[in-house]
């Protein structure tokens, strides 16, 4: 065997190796291993992801990153490559600490649909129920006149938003640090996000802004998921922090995910981009998860580990269960992860999900296996963050894979030429 491919290879097992070591939790079982080929993989197939990685640190394009192939529940391909800060020579690893930001939604949208299970949240109530301020929102239509000036007028709404709309975003909320209107511009000079607001106090200055679109008609990429954390706050009389930890992250081990890192030790294992690659839009720049606000984004504030994530993921292709606890019914499950776009909402040329896909609650969903220009199987779902992480689920291969990068440059292609060497290594 060539000696720089057996050093990878080593390198891909010792990782897989400390996963089995690293229980962190009494309740938390380390995912388990076996060697590709078990799993329905070449591993010189594999191998390639881990050499392209090496390639991209070498050439300056990101600082490192840490991937995971997960199938049958065991760990296929472990790796971390590259530095986790290029300010410093401390090298990437498992333990490495993320920013996820919208990889937060998917968690965030779990804990509302747990709620559902509960009878404590209703998906076709009105988000004025647990926020009134949510009642008599406008709608902005932009209206050119006869000399070609654009202005905004405010129209009522034809129905009120639902929780369901949050978890789809069809709710007619916006973010306003990509794309062009006067309804983004009056998010941008709002400063919607800047100030350090509470979550309720962040809501409550979001209601003050017109609606992008009629709740219900349109798939646009918003603050959707934050206003439904300020929800599950309401119904649940709890921090959004205090809800996620007591449902989530105490139960499945995931001891590195929060929404800030104030202890010195945990402080060390941030991973941080380039320093010309910390921009993720207009006017929004990689936040400080070090410096603790008030303001707790259900919909892109929390940070995470590679391994932490993978319990998650975990749970959800199990259908909802991991290590004898039940989180959510299988068909839950299945129901977020079906589309509920349909042919009823519109969508838009900054459709995110891209061709060949729907959007479930909380997660893009793969409606056909052709259309889109990378592979995967129907029925797969997915989502990443502005910061470059990346998941992606597929019950049909019974497979998921996580990836951890901080580069707002990269984190598109990579997406896709990830998807195609995982698939391009798997044998059956």
């Amino acid at each position: 065997m060539h000696p720089t491919r057996s050093a990878r290879g080593l390198r891909a097992w010792l990782f897989a190796a400390t996963l089995m070591a690293a229980a962190s939790a009494p309740w938390a079982q380390p995912l388990a291993s076996a060697r590709p080929e078990e799993l329905g993989f070449s591993a010189e197939r594999l191998d390639r992801v881990g050499q392209w990685l090496e390639s991209e640190v070498a050439a300056k394009r990101i600082p490192g990153a840490v991937v995971m192939v997960v199938r049958n529940g065991r760990v296929a391909y472990g790796r971390s490559v590259g530095q986790q800060d290029p300010a410093s020579p401390r090298p990437m690893g498992r333990d490495s600490i993320f920013r996820i930001y919208s990889m937060t939604k998917p968690i965030v949208s779990v804990a509302a649909m747990m709620m559902v299970e509960e009878g404590k949240l209703l998906l076709e109530a009105p988000v004025s129920r647990y926020i009134p301020s949510f009642a008599n929102l406008k709608v902005g239509i932009e209206k050119t006149d006869a000399s070609g000036a654009v202005s905004l007028e405010l129209v009522p709404m034809r129905r009120q938003m639902t929780v369901q709309d949050l978890l789809r975003h069809t709710s007619g909320l916006t973010y306003g640090f990509f794309g062009n209107s006067l309804v983004k511009k009056a998010y941008l000079d709002a400063r919607v996000g800047a100030d350090d607001l509470n979550t309720a106090d962040f809501v409550e200055k979001l209601a003050t802004l017109p609606l992008h679109y009629q709740p219900g008609s349109t798939w646009d990429y918003s603050y959707s998921t934050d206003v439904l954390g300020r929800v599950l706050e309401v119904a649940s009389g709890q921090s959004l922090e205090s809800l996620l930890r007591a449902r989530l992250f105490t139960p499945l081990g995931m001891k590195d995910t929060s929404f800030y890192v104030p202890e010195p030790a945990r402080q060390a294992r941030i991973a941080e981009p380039l320093a010309d690659d910390r921009s993720i839009g207009a006017g929004a720049a990689f936040n400080d998860p070090r410096v603790v606000r008030k303001f707790e984004s259900g919909g892109g504030g929390l940070v995470s580990t590679a391994d932490d994530y993978s319990r998650f993921l975990l749970m959800m292709a199990n259908g909802g269960t991991l290590d004898g606890r039940r989180y959510l019914s299988p068909k839950t499950v299945e129901y977020m992860t079906s589309d509920h776009l349909g042919t009823a909402v519109a969508t838009t040329p900054l459709y995110l999900p891209g061709a060949g896909y729907g959007f479930g609650l909380g997660f893009a969903v793969r409606k056909v296996t052709g259309e889109a220009p990378y592979l995967a199987a129907a029925g797969e779902y997915n989502w990443g963050g502005a910061g470059g992480t990346y998941m992606w689920v597929d019950p049909k291969n019974n497979m998921f894979v996580v990836f951890m990068m901080q580069s707002p440059k990269q984190r598109v292609p990579y997406r896709s030429i990830l998807r195609n060497m995982v698939y391009g290594a798997m044998e059956r």
